[in-house]
């Protein structure tokens, strides 16, 4: 179901997800309307009746985003059910996913369609992903995909529990994953990025597996990524 986050924007939770070795995750999207009232539709959970109504009410599909090589599974059911929309590619991922004809891989430039009023940079260097970072101008949303993640204490038992706890996945704040740090092998690329979003005048922060940080934004991210600045 979706619930109003910010002015013009949309979030949905979608199901429990198991990764590698019994993990699981909680997962969540975004739609934000753009000014000529199309839609861009972030990081899709699997597509339901009942958010496919609600999608539609809010408007046409124009844009379906994976920004990341890991959240991509429901790009095809979401391409199928809205046939009108282009969809976008985080780097590499075309490669990954022949079987999807994606109309553009993103770069740190916002193309035409949302340029203006979605910003954007490329975490590049990463060997695990390379996850793009999006900002909606209007809002102050800042939008993350598995950079930084925040699961509730308790959410995991056992020595899955202790594993997280390590790995800063269910540290006291949102954190970026130890796993996530070690793998940013090119740091000078990741610091250009990261220096463009620790501009953009972030008010907020949504993320996929987590709970949204809704203020002191940009103090957030600046403790967050105070490992990769230094």
């Amino acid at each position: 179901m979706l619930t109003s986050f910010a002015e013009n924007i949309w979030i949905a939770d979608g199901p429990i997800v198991d990764a590698a070795l019994g993990f699981h995750y909680p997962t969540r999207m975004a739609v934000i309307r753009l000014s000529g009232g199309g839609l861009f539709v972030w990081s899709p959970v699997p597509l339901t009746e009942e958010l496919r109504a609600g999608v539609a009410a809010l408007g046409e599909v124009r844009h379906i985003v994976a920004p990341n090589s890991l959240h991509h599974l429901f790009i095809p059911e979401w391409a199928a059910a809205f046939p009108a929309a282009k969809l976008h590619a985080a780097p590499g991922l075309a490669k990954k996913r022949k079987d999807i004809a994606f109309d553009s891989e993103l770069g740190d430039e916002a193309p035409s369609g949302w340029a203006g009023e979605i910003d954007q940079a490329v975490m590049r260097g990463n060997t695990i992903t390379e996850e793009v970072v999006f900002f909606h101008a209007k809002s102050g949303t800042v939008l993350f995909t598995d950079l930084v993640q925040h699961l509730p204490q308790g959410w995991y038992r056992g020595w899955r529990a202790i594993v997280a706890k390590l790995d800063l996945m269910s540290a006291p704040e949102a954190s970026v994953p130890r796993k996530f740090r070690l793998a940013f092998t090119g740091r000078r690329a990741a610091r250009a990025a990261l220096a463009r979003v620790l501009e953009w005048p972030s008010e907020k922060v949504l993320m996929a597996h987590g709970a949204p940080v809704t203020q002191d934004a940009r103090a957030f991210l600046a403790r967050a990524f105070g490992w990769l600045s230094r």
